[in-house]
């Protein structure tokens, strides 16, 4: 190896260990901190936190931008060397996290948990969402606590097979913070997703073709779904400047996006056991320009 190539390979690994699937994931996370507390927030004069969430959403915003600046940065001083063939990132591995993230188990001797005490309106909401009524409850009054990456993977499994009434009974299984957690779960598998349907990092011009490919399904299978919840998770994911959205309910954004990740993954043609951590890395297309 000469000493070119050796030097290219050390910058491509610099690349390829910046963080920046793990801030895309954290800032998700502190978002739908924030939108769930602007819900509740509706309820009570204390700002419960939102004005530090707020903060802290905005320095992981700087810090994602500035780890692509230096991805880009680093990517065209390997086509400066003449390592332009090098000089594309990998397959971001970051996309990945969270998808296997096990529940924690419970201390020992501990019995099963106890109900949630804010009433069922996550159940309500999925089915004012899915227009499907949820089942009867258990003896105990509780819901399930499934681990949130195979909730996705079923529910994309429902999207894939077109079966309203399917989703409905997946979503309305689980119990608010599991489904809840499919906001923080879902922006790097979609950004992933969207990237390998268009060829390209998502781009703010590329809104109106995903919508185009999205609206019909995600609509089908949310008819109770508000319009502006897609149009802003899909200007997320293209990293294109969010119209001044009106206040939605926190399910809105967790339903809608795990419905769209089913969506893309059928769009690709992939079965939705491709988002388990152990699957194989999809094939991703190389940047271009289309």
């Amino acid at each position: 190896m000469s000493v070119l190539q050796e030097l290219g390979a050390q910058v491509r690994a610099t690349s390829d260990e910046l963080p920046t699937g793990l801030v895309t994931v954290a800032m998700a996370r502190l978002r739908s901190a924030t939108e769930l507390l602007n819900w509740v927030r509706q309820s009570s004069v204390d700002p419960l936190g939102v004005p530090q969430l707020g903060n802290a959403t905005e320095h992981a915003e700087n810090a994602a931008a500035a780890l692509r600046i230096a991805q880009d940065a680093l990517a065209a001083y390997l086509g400066v060397l003449g390592l332009a063939g090098d000089a594309a990132a990998a397959p971001e591995s970051g996309w990945r996290a969270g998808l296997g993230e096990p529940a924690p188990p419970p201390a020992a001797g501990a019995g099963p948990p106890p109900p949630e005490r804010l009433g069922p309106w996550w159940q309500q909401r999925v089915a004012e969402l899915t227009g499907q009524a949820p089942p009867p409850p258990d003896r105990d009054g509780r819901t399930g606590a499934a681990d949130t990456g195979e909730l996705l993977r079923r529910v994309a499994a429902g999207v894939r097979s077109g079966d309203r009434a399917r989703l409905g009974r997946d979503l309305h299984a689980v119990n608010a913070s599991s489904g809840l957690a499919l906001s923080a779960l879902t922006p790097p598998v979609l950004h992933r997703l969207a990237g390998d349907l268009l060829g390209h990092e998502p781009r703010p011009a590329d809104v109106a073709r995903l919508r185009s490919a999205a609206a019909g399904p995600v609509g089908s299978l949310l008819p109770g779904a508000p319009p502006t919840v897609l149009d802003t998770l899909l200007a997320r994911v293209c990293r294109a400047p969010e119209r001044e959205p009106a206040q939605a309910h926190p399910a809105d954004s967790a339903v809608t996006a795990a419905v769209l990740t089913g969506v893309l993954l059928a769009r690709l043609g992939r079965d939705p056991a491709s988002l388990h951590p152990s699957a194989p890395e999809p094939v991703r297309a190389r940047d271009t320009d289309a």
